[in-house]
C-alpha cells in the first residue's frame, strides 16, 4: 500500500475505509434484525455475557493487528449498544 503523500490524501484513503465500513454495518444490521425474530423477550435482546464475548474479540482481534485494543473495545460497545436499541425496536414489532 502506497503511503499517503498529503493530508487529502490521507482523508480520501480514510473516506474509502469508511465507505467499506458502512456497507459492513449495513450487513450487520440485517443480521441483528434478523436475530431479533429468534429471541423471546428484552434479556434475550440485551444478552450481557454475548457483548461481554464480542467485546473481549474484539479486544483481542485487535491486539493480533495493530489496533489499540481500547479503541476496539470503545467502538464495539458503541456499536453494539446502538444495535441493541435497533434490535429493541424490531423485538417489539416497531421500525
Amino acid at each position: 500500500m502506497e503511503t499517503p503523500e498529503s493530508l487529502a490524501d490521507v482523508r480520501a484513503r480514510i473516506d474509502e475505509i469508511d465507505e467499506r465500513l458502512v456497507r459492513l454495518l449495513a450487513e450487520r444490521q440485517g443480521l441483528v434484525k434478523t436475530a431479533a425474530a429468534f429471541k423471546a423477550d428484552e434479556q434475550d435482546v440485551r444478552a450481557p455475557d454475548r457483548v461481554e464475548r464480542v467485546v473481549a474479540l474484539a479486544r483481542r482481534r485487535a491486539a493480533a493487528t495493530g489496533l489499540a485494543p481500547g479503541v476496539a473495545e470503545t467502538v464495539w460497545r458503541a456499536m453494539i449498544g446502538a444495535f441493541i436499541d435497533l434490535e429493541l425496536k424490531e423485538h417489539a414489532g416497531g421500525s
